[in-house]
């Protein structure tokens, strides 16, 4: 194809990390392995996003905790280890095609699988279930492969055949470290979202093979299913909202509004052909058809320079100027909707608040969304017109993504890549694509709230847990330190006391609080304790209290569980020292087992986990950052700075006891944690941000039309 400018092939954009081809293999063969490679990786990405959703309902359900964690841990392995797999797979997928003409491309795949013998079943079955869906287009598929290549070779060794592309598989998750559970759970999906689909892969192989030749005179298999239904869906006609004639009329009125704040950026579109006063406008139904033209030559990337639209636009002129014989331009009001959509795209462009992978991406839907425009302006007055809100919430879920260690490939990023597609690929004036592209991300991002959520409360219960686990402690340190610091007693009960009754104060403090009776009767032993072993100057008191003691003593120490061995020892060292405070002796006798000891220094009892936020001083010049960390409300996303890679994530917890401020990543995974003083320090330094997760097309509209005022004013 004929390229002019920095126009680029969509077919380039696909995948610019693509194999060179190897100059053994007939080009029509590379063509068909890269088509089928396009598919295969959609239909991976679709397993690897429903996996997620799978487990997660498995977890849900689960019986017990142990099988809810073996899932939500097979689900955070696959969302690490996805990418791997995706890529193993088709590197397998290429390897065979490269040793194609050579030899037997699955014998060393097949004697690998010899290691998946428990699973021989299942992959039999779904193997035994596409041949006798799409036994004959694979017959055919393979007879034309053999015809290509000028040699033969069975069934079992065609690289499109459904044991091959479960030894692709299989292979690429060797490593996966799942359960078999999982991995039988895995097979099913990669039948459900690779193989269901296998006859477009055979189909559109064989049509390509046939057009160009190769045994043209084999009568098609029969389609298993009509492609026509999903075609006609793409031209359904659109289902108006009751209001929408209201809101384009409020559209229009919105843009000529917007006549005099627009009118010094007219001109930039092609300069030369609108300044020519002999140019004709072109209609807008002919800039639709230029545009259509052009979104299917957007990159995968845009970088400066790289795909400028007026240029593009220009170009497309001159060649319709040139075929018609007279000049042609664009009407002033399709160039108004030209500028003011280019002018939101170029905030999106530069908006910080979203990744900037996902901002690329977003930003490839510049034309779509201009065609949007110029079909139908209520797009500017109704809030919920579908491509606006397909943007709006692409931005929403987008805020919190950020390139793992794993790259890009997670499930939302491919989301949106497959939705920018679509509509690149599809889009031409008919709206109702953006509804139904708005709905399928909706429940897709929905089921992604909803897990996360989850998953967020776990760590919000685990942090306060947390918390209250580190005031108790506080507490029985001081019960402790008020009691014992700078006395000097027995070794033996300082021991038990610091070891084992604190066990006991804890858990009374924990599971009924500090007013609660068990509180206040395990201070009142531990008081009584003492108190017993101190010199007596009436022995006859003390005996009475002992048994009493004793029971209160032994229930404590049994409600934790104390080793009895232990416990038997100190009841027995016990004896000895109430033996001396009846005697009345103020010193010890000497023996090692009743050693006094003079607790010197505050007990520090390591129970719980400290906090990891280091107290600060709240200076006067973070006041302001301070207030607006005090205001900040639980769900509000801060970029973390001082790593190498920015760190996203979402305030879940605000544990007001302790001072702290939690936070998780997108999938509510706790990944930091601060004080209010040291996050308003965080964000004095430039070390953290708050990010803005207003609507996206809100705010870039806001923006621009103040940019032009304020141009207007100057």
């Amino acid at each position: 194809m004929h390229k002019e400018g920095k126009v680029v092939p969509l077919a380039a954009a696909i995948d610019r990390g693509a194999r060179t081809p190897l100059p053994c293999l007939p080009v029509l063969l590379l063509q068909v392995r890269d088509k089928a490679a396009l598919q295969l990786r959609q239909g991976l990405q679709a397993l690897f996003d429903n996996a997620d959703d799978t487990l997660f309902e498995m977890a849900d359900r689960a019986a017990d905790r142990f099988d809810q964690n073996l899932y939500f841990e097979a689900m955070r392995d696959l969302r690490l280890k996805r990418k791997h797999i995706e890529r193993g797979f088709l590197d397998i997928f290429y390897d065979t095609f490269a040793r194609i003409g050579q030899f037997d491309p699955l014998g060393q795949q097949a004697s690998k699988n010899q290691a998946y013998r428990e699973r021989a079943v299942v992959v039999d079955g779904m193997v035994a279930r596409v041949l006798s869906r799409d036994g004959l287009a694979l017959e055919q598929l393979g007879m034309r492969l053999q015809c290509l290549l000028a040699r033969s070779f069975d069934e079992q060794q065609n690289p499109f055949g459904p044991a091959a592309l479960c030894g692709y598989f299989l292979d690429a998750g060797r490593n996966l470290g799942v359960g078999l559970r999982v991995k039988l759970i895995l097979l099913k999906l990669f039948e459900r979202y690779v193989l269901r689909d296998i006859d477009v892969l055979y189909v559109e192989a064989n049509q390509l093979l046939a057009a160009a030749g190769v045994m043209p005179d084999l009568q098609p298999a029969p389609r298993r299913r009509a492609e026509d239904h999903r075609l006609s869906s793409r031209r359904v006609p659109a289902n108006r909202e009751p209001d929408a004639m209201g809101a384009d009329s409020a559209g229009q009125a919105f843009m000529c509004s917007l006549e005099g704040l627009l009118a010094p950026c007219r001109g930039r579109i092609a300069p030369r052909l609108q300044a020519a006063a002999s140019a004709e406008p072109i209609s807008t139904a002919d800039l639709l058809r230029l545009l259509s033209h052009l979104q299917h030559y957007v990159p995968a990337t845009i970088e400066e320079d790289d795909f400028d639209l007026g240029q593009q636009l220009e170009q497309l002129l001159l060649r319709v100027s040139v075929r018609s014989g007279t000049r042609r331009r664009i009407a002033c009001n399709d160039e108004d909707m030209i500028n003011l959509v280019g002018l939101l795209f170029a905030y999106i462009a530069a908006d910080d608040n979203l990744p900037l992978s996902l901002r690329a991406l977003i930003v490839r839907l510049h034309i779509p969304l201009l065609k949007v425009a110029l079909l139908d302006k209520g797009l500017f007055s109704r809030a919920s017109h579908p491509a606006r809100r397909l943007l709006n919430e692409i931005a929403a879920v987008a805020i919190g993504w950020e390139t793992g260690s794993e790259g890009l490939r997670d499930s939302l990023h491919l989301r949106v890549e497959r939705i920018v597609q679509r509509l690149l690929n599809d889009f031409t004036e008919d709206a109702s694509l953006f509804t139904e592209l708005l709905e399928d991300f909706l429940a897709f991002s929905q089921d992604e709230r909803r897990r996360n959520e989850l998953l967020e409360q776990r760590t919000r219960d685990a942090e306060e847990g947390r918390a209250r686990a580190l005031q108790a402690r506080q507490q029985v340190q001081q019960a402790l330190n008020q009691r014992l610091r700078g006395r000097t007693l027995p070794q033996a009960v300082v021991h038990m006391l610091v070891q084992a009754w604190s066990q006991v104060l804890l858990l009374a403090w924990l599971k009924q609080g500090e007013a609660s009776p068990a509180w206040e009767q395990a201070l009142a032993t531990m008081d009584t304790l003492l108190a017993s072993i101190a010199p007596h100057q009436q022995p006859q008191v003390l005996l009475q209290q002992v048994p009493g003691l004793l029971k209160s003593l032994r229930d404590g120490l049994a409600s934790v569980a104390l080793d009895s061995a232990a416990t038997r020892e100190f009841f027995l060292q016990l004896e000895q020292l109430h033996l001396r405070a009846c005697a009345g002796a103020e010193q010890p006798d000497g023996s090692h087992e009743l050693a006094e000891v003079l607790v010197a220094e505050d007990i520090v009892l390591a129970i719980a986990e400290e906090s990891a936020c280091v107290p600060l001083r709240q200076r006067d010049e973070h006041a302001a950052e301070l207030r607006q960390v005090q205001r900040l409300r639980i769900g509000t996303w801060v970029e973390m700075l001082d790593d190498d890679e920015p760190l996203r994530c979402k305030l879940v917890a605000r544990i007001d006891s302790s001072d702290r401020l939690v936070f998780a990543n997108r999938t509510g995974m706790k990944v930091r944690e601060w004080n209010s003083a040291g996050l308003a320090q965080a964000l004095r330094r430039g070390e953290a941000r708050l990010l803005d997760d207003g609507l996206l097309f809100e705010r870039a509209l806001e923006t621009v039309l103040e940019g032009l005022r304020q141009q207007q004013v100057h």
